[in-house]
């Protein structure tokens, strides 16, 4: 069991983020705000996907309304403004209904910006999220450190945080990304040293799914694996759906996931093996990408010896383990059947769809 680092709860619609909470999950709208149909679409294909938390982009006043529209088609997942530059625009994202605005304090300008930022939030219950990246680190402290260092990326959060902590606010998120894996994990680190915020935590611009997924595994699943981080998000150049599962898995692999779903087991192969693994892998994760386990973790085992196959999966809810053209389904460990190759992708969906139904 994972011990959490102690953080304040913060509120975000109808979620808390922070240690009493499980790890949430999020991902970003990548549909411009002011194609509502296409927004609405992308929002609710996330929330199917379990998405906890999204982010919405405001380049303007009029994807403001994206929130209110949002709202009255019936989503309920939390949403966020992503602000840059303009304070009115986090404002106006506020009175239409965004759950929690994420801004760099330092790049909305005079303090009176950002004092009229914090009313507007406090006015509706709403917490902001600081979000600083190695792009949007002050100059000041580039030179004082010589670059975007992780020193640099903590030492300005914190200043951020103390600037809205200074206007009465205190519902604050921090998030500190780069697209270098062992700077952001230390930036957090120092964070997590100095403040009880919860954080935000995920590597930017990490690349396509290959890269991307690798390079926040290790970044996220380093931090998570020592109770730092309460929310997270998957940063892909790919479908945002893609961001939530994986997102999922990497909570799963650590056990900070009670959301369910499917796991697949399956062996690396070998000299042994005598059926087509990948393929029969391949194909079952595509058939039961889309099955809702309501809550339940099945795990299910594909092996490509029959003499190990079982005894090394015996903790997988079923699995097979191959022979020659055929696979020994096998329950717990223990064998059941044998079914011969072209029937092993049916058997196991059809074993898959009545666990999740029971």
């Amino acid at each position: 069991m994972i011990e959490r680092r102690k953080t304040r709860q913060i509120k975000v619609g109808n979620i808390f983020i922070g240690s009493d909470h499980n790890v949430s999950v999020q991902s970003m709208v990548n549909v411009d705000s002011r194609d509502t149909e296409g927004v609405i679409s992308q929002i609710k294909d996330l929330e199917c996907a379990g998405c906890d938390v999204i982010r919405l982009a405001v380049p303007d006043e009029d994807s403001a309304h994206i929130f209110r529209i949002s709202k009255k088609s019936g989503i309920k997942t939390p949403l966020v403004a992503d602000i840059h530059f303009d304070y009115k625009l986090a404002v106006a994202s506020v009175k239409n209904g965004a759950d929690k605005i994420r801004i760099n304090p330092g790049n909305i300008g005079e303090p009176w910006k950002i004092k009229e930022v914090v009313e507007s939030c406090k006015s509706f219950g709403i917490p902001i999220r600081i979000g600083v990246n190695s792009g949007s680190v002050e100059k000041k402290l580039i030179e004082k450190y010589g670059g975007p260092t992780p020193e640099a990326l903590a030492e300005s959060a914190l200043n951020e945080a103390e600037i809205l902590e200074k206007f009465g606010f205190s519902d604050i998120i921090i998030s500190i990304k780069s697209s270098m894996v062992k700077s952001m994990i230390a930036a957090v680190e120092i964070i997590a040293s100095k403040s009880d915020y919860p954080l935000h935590i995920g590597v930017t611009e990490a690349g396509d799914e290959t890269d991307g997924i690798l390079k926040n595994s290790v970044g996220i699943g380093s931090l998570l694996s020592r109770g730092i981080g309460d929310t997270i998000r998957v940063s892909l150049t790919a479908d945002p759906v893609k961001e939530v599962r994986a997102g999922y898995k990497i909570l799963d692999s650590l056990g900070l996931s009670n959301r369910g779903g499917i796991d697949v087991v399956s062996c690396p192969t070998c000299g042994r093996t005598r059926i087509d693994i990948t393929k029969i892998v391949r194909e079952y994760k595509a058939a039961t990408a889309n099955i809702q386990t309501h809550g339940k973790k099945i795990t299910a085992a594909i092996m490509g010896c029959a003499v190990n196959g079982p005894g090394e999966a015996r903790e997988a809810d079923f699995g097979i383990a191959g022979g020659d053209g055929y696979g020994l389904f096998f329950v717990k460990g223990v064998p059941i059947e044998k079914i011969t190759e072209d029937k092993i992708v049916d058997k196991l969906i059809e074993e898959t769809i009545k666990l999740a139904g029971s």
